[in-house]
């Protein structure tokens, strides 16, 4: 590698994400998914029907990759191998060699897309494994190096022959790419078809100073663990992946990390692992939701311990102030016999239910209220407690989003609205604690009462321990 190579700046990565998606509607994530795969010298498969921009994203891909040469063909069942690597050399046979001229066909291409990929018959799988993998193509008796940046295959369902299972695993990537939806139809139909202008494209040099970057990318304990989690969650959905496949997903984990200019991975680059570990379309959904919600956070987390202590405690002040039923009608007479002097009327009726529910007031002693203060404080104080890592996880994903280059932005505000609403939640039982805790505080006192402590409101803390 040359030493004076640039680095990849991110910000230049982000005008080539622009770029890319530019008058390709709902596309975010295959746009990102794409550039990531061919940085990480990996190769996509976009899976969808007909008509859904899978070609023209592949041709976009092409122009951010500097000097590379573009190759594309629609495969069938009756493609012959000289579509793809060229027409065998009539000299080379006069001289006993079996050798293709491959210029202008995919041994010389750095981006390629192969539609309908899996239709091919065996003898062109067979040549392109080796073509994808170790990025070489036999050429006569010689083995020679090709300049693939990153092969986009496209087609309208996965295979289930097991015989292209080897073919099907060589895409790292598989990303379903379905018609625009209900909501982005109208912009569909608006949509000004003018090319944007042109970013500017990443060099050979770049490439390889982010692939020596991705070499230095740290992964720590904790992503270790959240992968584990991870494999373990595949193995119970009964998804096979791989050691290869997971060997190749932490090098895409790292190469989104070193590209984002970071020397370790962050949690937020783990939104890719469903594209990379679901065997079926199908099966994307559950993971990603798997991996949004128990990886990333992006699930409101509802503190139901907390929400069951101020409950019982609003209710607890509840029975607490019911008035004492003791002076009934007989009260009323009493009273109304006490101040029999004073004329009948309006305001009279006033002062007699104001006065009467006076006496009616629930008082307690000093020590019940004290006691009753004291459980709250301790509560609050626990609940502070819970509060506060809230805050830190929720600052640090704010700040790890700021930094998530390849983050689409719909799944970026999830994460973020789900880790602000678990600080809001708790925040908002925080204040009806200190509500109720003032309540409490209120209290009449009851002079003469004797000082006994009440019993301690039950809500459930062995639950919440």
């Amino acid at each position: 590698m040359d030493a004076n190579a640039p680095a990849l700046d991110p910000a230049r990565l982000r005008a080539l994400i622009t770029w890319l998606e530019h008058g390709l509607l709902e596309r975010e994530d295959a746009v990102r998914l794409a550039l990531l795969a061919a940085l990480a010298g990996e190769h996509v498969l976009l899976i969808g029907p007909p008509g859904t921009a899978k070609s023209a994203l592949a041709r976009r891909l092409q122009h951010a990759f500097d000097g590379a040469r573009y190759f594309e063909r629609l495969l069938t069942r009756f493609s012959v191998p000289e579509e793809l690597f060229g027409p065998l050399s009539l000299k080379a046979l006069e001289d006993d060699r079996y050798e293709r001229l491959t210029d202008g066909y995919l041994p010389t291409a750095g981006i390629a897309f192969l539609d309908e990929v899996f239709k091919a018959n065996s003898a062109i799988l067979n040549a392109l494994l080796t073509l994808l993998n170790e990025r070489e193509f036999d050429n006569g008796c010689e083995r020679l190096h090709t300049p693939l940046v990153c092969v986009v295959g496209a087609t309208n369902e996965v295979p289930a022959d097991e015989s292209l299972q080897a073919f099907y695993d060589r895409f790292l990537l598989r990303v379903p790419v379905l018609p625009v939806s209900d909501a982005g139809f109208a912009a569909l139909l608006t949509l000004d078809g003018a090319a944007p202008d042109a970013a500017e494209p990443i060099t050979p040099g770049e490439r390889e100073c982010l692939a020596a970057a991705r070499d230095a990318v740290t992964l720590d304990p904790a992503l270790i663990a959240a992968l584990a989690d991870a494999r373990r969650y595949t193995r119970e959905q009964s998804i096979t992946v791989s050691d290869r496949r997971w060997r190749q997903t932490v090098g895409l984990l790292k190469t989104a990390a070193a590209s984002s200019g970071r020397s370790a991975v962050s949690r937020v680059d783990l939104w890719l692992l469903p594209y990379c570990l679901a065997e079926q379309p199908a099966q994307l959904a559950a993971l990603a939701d798997w991996v949004h919600d128990t990886l990333l956070g992006a699930r409101p987390l509802e503190a139901p311990w907390l929400t069951r202590a101020v409950e019982a405690f609003e209710q607890q002040f509840g029975i607490e102030c019911q008035p004492r039923q003791d002076d009934g009608e007989s009260g009323k007479m009493a009273l109304a016999h006490a101040i029999g002097g004073l004329e009948e009327g309006p305001g009279v009726t006033r002062l007699v239910t104001a006065t009467l529910e006076a006496r009616m007031q629930p008082r307690y002693g000093a020590r019940h209220i004290a006691a009753r203060v004291a459980q709250l404080d301790e509560l609050l104080a626990r609940a502070t407690a819970h509060l506060q890592p809230l805050r830190s996880r929720a600052a640090a994903m704010d700040e790890a989003l700021r930094d998530a280059l390849w983050l689409p932005p719909a799944l970026a505000a999830r994460i973020a609205a789900a880790h602000a609403a678990s600080v809001q939640v708790v925040e908002a039982l925080l204040a009806r604690l200190q509500t109720v805790r003032a309540d409490f505080a209120a209290l009449p006192v009851d002079a003469a009462a004797a000082g006994v402590a009440p019993a301690p409101v039950r809500w459930g803390e062995a639950a919440a321990a």
